[in-house]
């Protein structure tokens, strides 16, 4: 087993529950970690044998390009296709942050975790 974590995606998208947010748009942040089994590609060394992480990247966009009023349903799209576009992967982790989030006080940003395992 092998873990493959992706820092720091930087995209901005229009998500959240206020009209506002829907027009202006702000900051996010997407960290993932990918659970595979990495040894078959430490021996051949090829891209097909690995989880790759253009891919990974590619969904997020993609994802976080389609507006929802909540980061939980980002999340889970996110966490749904990268299971169903990418069997080598067993267990994916995912953290949705908004950056300075519009909610009346100087906050860094908001972070929701979530986790989906393959089914067996």
């Amino acid at each position: 087993m092998g873990t493959i974590k992706i820092r720091n995606i930087r995209v901005y998208a229009y998500h959240g529950c206020l009209i506002e947010e829907g027009k202006i748009g702000s900051d996010y942040r997407v960290d993932l970690t990918v659970k595979a089994n990495l040894s078959k590609s430490a021996i051949t060394d090829s891209l097909s044998d690995t989880v790759d992480y253009v891919h990974l990247n590619k969904i997020v966009k993609e994802e976080m390009a389609v507006r929802s009023k909540l980061l939980e349903q980002v999340a889970q799209r996110i966490l749904d296709r990268i299971l169903a576009e990418i069997p080598l992967v067993n267990k994916v982790d995912v953290a949705v942050s908004k950056l300075n989030p519009p909610i009346g006080g100087n906050v860094a940003m908001v972070t929701i975790e979530m986790s989906k395992r393959r089914k067996e």
